[in-house]
């Protein structure tokens, strides 16, 4: 390993648990000044915020760098590569209307 990796994992090393706590702390304090007074919810603990954090990711954001990063870049690459008439058949595919001349729902 050269220099420059070594000061950059002892970088990360010192940064994660400041930025793990932090961020749970903030999941809690937002949810406790909120939740309770708008939805008169209970107040939830730092494990608990980060139990909630969890999920969120996992229901919305997933772990990849936000919702479905890697299928919009796959069908941007796909779109660059269709012709006119391929682009007007997915729209079509997209809003649920029939291509000309298919038969309709029955």
């Amino acid at each position: 390993m050269n220099e420059r990796s070594v000061k950059r994992g002892v970088k990360i090393a010192m940064i994660a648990p400041v930025a793990f706590v932090a961020l749970g702390f903030l999941v809690m304090l937002l949810w406790n000044w909120l939740v309770p007074t708008v939805l008169g919810g209970r107040t939830i603990n730092f494990w608990q915020a980060w139990g909630i954090f969890f999920l969120c990711k996992l229901l919305f954001g997933g772990f990849n760098g936000g919702p479905g990063r890697r299928g919009q870049k796959r069908l941007r690459e796909r779109w660059q590569h269709m012709t006119p008439e391929e682009r007007a058949r997915f729209c079509q595919g997209i809003s649920g209307r029939p291509e000309a001349g298919a038969p309709g729902p029955a």
